[in-house]
């Protein structure tokens, strides 16, 4: 097995890219959070006898509500750092969210949690989309809200149309709004090259305007001046960031994420032509590609700290059964499988016995390109990768102890009270959602991961 493709090349683009996300947090005139120029003394190295680990925080529901940030979170953060506030261990912060850049991201959570996060600890859900090179060229139609198209453009695309443009140019095609609609006479089209492929980034604000103007772009193949044509298919490529259905913010109750918006495009456009939307490419958690990249920024904190033995474990910590847990556990029955195949080359060339994950990998269900996070579905093992990758569940967002727990028939989860809250592209598979641990808050599961480790926290 080779690993997914996109991420092959990832440790070379991830470089400059981090170092360019430093230099501009550098020069940054923004005074919340200032980074320094000088390099600070490395901490010191994994107590001897233990293996090294990194770990990786979700954000909403774990370390924030909203704007508002649960209290633990501070307490826990002041303990991860040492007295001159350099981190212990490599964090890297991995949310589904992607309505920014990551320096803003960065600034904020270093103003909540009041240490310092520097832009290449934070992996925003479009943050893999920089390893899909061969879009970075083609007319891209990108949607969400916030500065998409100077997102776009920083991940490496080239030609980017927003929404709003394809507005400007078709001021016909959105009329939902008959306030928007335009007044007396009709205006004539400005015309747009094709769009050769669709980005979604994340929920936009006007759904009903994004979702007309994605079908008519899909209908269209790429060229609003077309007739909508269902023959038209496959349709455009359609690379889709977020998968999350809900997420929690300061209400008593889950909000809509950009999962129930692609609920609604799925259904649109297989409601127009009778097929099954299409996807290039689904990525931020719980897609395997997504932890891959996560896993180069750990590796990268690693050397900043002057580690020179690779991450040994990886400890996800989310708040989302179906995102956070999902996706941890998903990554890690992929690193055993890319153990499991150097096992095996190894015992084909002699130099290796019996692999103990031989019998857990082979009965394991063979991951879909969709989980894999629409690279090829070739993947394999490298010298560095992680042993695994541990799952923790806290009660602090989305999942709460109130909730039943998940039944271990995949058939009885669809009932009033219990349904599947993954994509539609994603297996139900009720072992990756139950947690290696659940927890009350983000403050007790880094004291536990500590205390597994035997290393000294405080």
């Amino acid at each position: 097995m080779q690993r997914l493709s996109p991420v092959r090349s990832g440790w070379q683009l991830l470089k400059p890219c981090c170092e360019g996300a430093a230099k501009q947090a550098n020069t940054s005139t923004s005074t919340s959070r200032h980074y320094s120029h000088l390099p600070p003394p490395p901490p010191p190295p994994p107590p001897q006898g233990h293996k090294s680990f990194g770990l990786l925080f979700d954000i909403d529901g774990v370390l924030v509500r909203g704007r508002t940030p649960i209290p633990e979170a501070k307490q826990c953060f002041r303990n991860l750092v040492d007295g001159n506030g350099k981190y212990k261990v490599p964090v890297v912060f991995v949310t589904n969210a992607g309505n920014c850049m990551r320096q803003t991201k960065a600034e904020h959570l270093s103003h909540l949690l009041d240490v310092e996060v520097c832009p290449d600890q934070v992996m925003l859900s479009h943050s893999p989309l920089r390893m899909f090179t061969q879009f970075h060229k083609k007319r891209v139609l990108v949607s969400g809200q916030g500065p998409v198209e100077e997102v776009a453009h920083n991940l490496g695309f080239q030609d980017v149309v927003t929404i709003d443009m394809l507005r400007e140019a078709y001021p016909l095609l959105d009329v939902v709004d008959h306030n928007r609609r335009p007044k007396d006479s009709i205006p004539p089209s400005k015309g747009l090259r094709p769009i050769d492929a669709v980005i979604l980034f994340g929920e936009p604000i006007r759904w009903e305007t994004n979702l007309q103007l994605i079908v008519d772009i899909l209908l269209t193949n790429g060229n609003p001046d077309n007739s909508w044509s269902s023959m038209q298919y496959p349709h455009i490529p359609v690379l889709a960031c977020n998968m999350d259905l809900l997420w929690m913010a300061e209400a008593k109750n889950p909000r809509f994420g950009h999962g129930m918006f692609l609920v609604c495009l799925e259904s649109l456009y297989k409601k127009v032509t009778g097929y099954e939307l299409k996807y290039e490419a689904l990525i931020g958690k719980p897609s395997v590609v997504t932890y891959n990249y996560a896993e180069l920024l750990v590796r990268q904190q690693a050397e900043r700290l002057g580690w020179t033995t690779p991450v040994k474990r990886l400890y996800a910590i989310g708040d989302n059964p179906m995102a956070d847990i999902y996706g941890a556990n998903l990554y890690n029955r992929y690193l055993q499988a890319s153990h499991h195949t150097k096992a095996q080359m190894q015992a084909k060339s002699g130099g290796g016995g019996a692999d103990p994950l031989a019998e857990t990998v082979d009965n394991a269900p063979k991951m879909t390109s969709a989980e894999l996070g629409g690279a090829s579905s070739t993947y394999g093992a490298e010298e560095d990768l992680p042993e695994g990758c541990s799952s923790i569940l806290v009660c602090t967002g989305v999942y709460s102890r109130d909730q039943q727990e998940l039944p271990s028939d995949p058939t009885q989860t669809v009932t009033e009270q219990r349904i599947f809250h993954g994509h539609r592209d994603f297996r139900f598979d009720p072992s990756l959602t139950q947690p290696s641990v659940i927890v009350q808050d983000v403050k007790e599961a880094v004291e536990l991961v500590f205390e597994q480790e035997g290393w000294p926290l405080e």
